[in-house]
């Protein structure tokens, strides 16, 4: 009895303090860090030139009181500064040449609800080393004003380097200065080319400069020589007269050769050109050595309506020049009346005899007549002997004959095969031709 008491005593004991524990309240748990990504600056990838790069690594975190970075696995030193909601840690490395890679990084925050890390990995590379192969600029002798062409190849580590901004600059000679005279874009392989006017002898050259990812470099100078510009010249007052002109009269064509800041040019070859209307084709007439004051006069038939011009080829130190188009009607003499001419026609055909043994003679009559005012009359003229095989299309010339002034026809020819046959009159200088009825003949073996 005493042991049940002693039992029941320690159940109720027990009892009461479950019942405190649970109504003691529980602790609440600490919430878990966050970590932003890292940030690197400049960017990546973190390009080395001659000199060693400090790159600023950057990331922000919260619920977190400790931070960690490490680039492959040695820690780098960070510090803290608070913003909105959260710390911002900051550190710092230097690269140079030695740390070209890739670089792995783990940035760590620490807080009373655990740790977090956000991990990744960025490259350290070598500036592109570029160079320019091939530039030219041509032609190398070239007047005044002309334009040239300056081409060439952008290299970056030896391979064409394309997309990229390239200055063509110039340096006049006497001149210590290069300026830029114009901005191309390489395209594929690292080529290049402008065209630019050249008004002075001098050095052209190509210019890069350097970027974020690559050195600068400039061009081999080219050398390129400006000689003074030729004088212009024109032809004043070009006139082809008279307008209009019958066909076969002469036209007067005449004008003058005039010289910028010189006036008149003589003893200057000018050639007349002359275009048919409905032709594209200016052909050489005549020509004229101009005079005193440059004047020049020539003379030509008028054959058909077009257009005149002169045209001078130039000489040392003048340009040639082509004078302005003068169209002049040539009046075309009315064409003659035609001759009437008669009729004409071929009856009473016959090829005999029907049929005919092949390779034997066939023999042909007819009757060549012409409309004389009504009647019809014999008449004297050559006529052509025509066959087409029996089953062909085409008529096959035979021979000739000829009519007396009666007009009667006779011939004969050899028969291979059956087909059929008919004289034809071409006509004349008086006639209209005819063509007789046709003649069907088997020939059998």
């Amino acid at each position: 009895m005493l042991q049940r008491i002693r039992v029941a005593a320690l159940a109720f004991v027990l009892g009461v303090s479950g019942t405190t524990a649970l109504a003691t309240p529980a602790a609440s748990a600490a919430p878990t860090p966050t970590i932003t990504k890292v940030e690197l600056s400049p960017a990546a990838p973190v390009v080395v030139f001659d000199s060693d790069v400090s790159v600023t690594f950057t990331f922000t975190t919260t619920n977190a009181t400790t931070a960690a970075l490490k680039l492959n696995g040695d820690t780098v030193n960070v510090t803290s500064a608070a913003v909105t909601g959260g710390l911002k840690w900051t550190g710092t490395k230097s690269f140079g040449a030695g740390a070209v890679g890739k670089w792995n990084y783990a940035a760590t925050a620490t807080g009373d609800g655990g740790s977090v890390t956000q991990s990744g990995s960025f490259d350290v590379v070598r500036a592109l080393t570029t160079r320019f192969g091939d530039f030219d600029a041509s032609p190398d002798l070239v007047d005044k004003g002309d334009t040239i062409r300056a081409t060439g190849r952008l290299l970056a580590d030896g391979r064409g380097y394309d997309g990229q901004s390239v200055s063509v600059t110039f340096r006049e000679r006497g001149s210590d200065t290069y300026r830029e005279v114009a901005k191309v874009t390489t395209g594929r392989g690292g080529w290049f080319g402008a065209r630019v006017q050249a008004n002075a002898t001098g050095w052209w050259r190509a210019e890069f400069a350097a970027t974020g990812t690559a050195r600068a470099s400039v061009s081999d100078a080219d050398r390129v020589d400006v000689r003074r510009a030729n004088l212009g010249s024109r032809i004043a007052g070009f006139d082809a007269e008279p307008e209009p002109v019958d066909k076969g009269d002469r036209l007067s064509l005449s004008g003058a050769l005039r010289v910028e800041d010189r006036g008149g040019l003589a003893g200057q070859r000018v050639s007349i050109f002359f275009k048919a209307d409905g032709s594209s084709r200016w052909e050489y007439v005549t020509s004229d050595v101009t005079g005193r004051h440059g004047r020049f006069g020539a003379s030509a038939e008028a054959v058909t309506s077009g257009w005149w011009r002169a045209e001078y080829r130039g000489t040392r130190g003048v340009n040639g020049s082509v004078s302005r188009a003068d169209w002049v009607k040539v009046n075309q003499p009315a064409p003659p009346p035609e001759e009437e001419k008669a009729d004409t026609r071929l009856i009473k055909f016959n090829a005999y005899p029907e049929p005919v043994k092949r390779g034997k003679y066939l023999k042909f009559r007819g009757l060549l007549q012409v409309d004389d005012e009504g009647s019809w009359e014999g008449y004297s003229g050559k006529v052509a002997l025509f066959f087409k095989p029996l089953g062909s299309k085409k008529w096959q010339f035979v021979k000739t004959t000829s009519s007396g002034d009666s007009g009667r026809l006779y011939t004969k020819a050899r028969a291979w095969k059956s087909g059929h046959w008919k004289f034809v009159f071409s006509g004349d200088g008086d006639t209209y031709g005819d063509h007789s009825r046709t003649d069907y003949v088997r020939v059998k073996r």
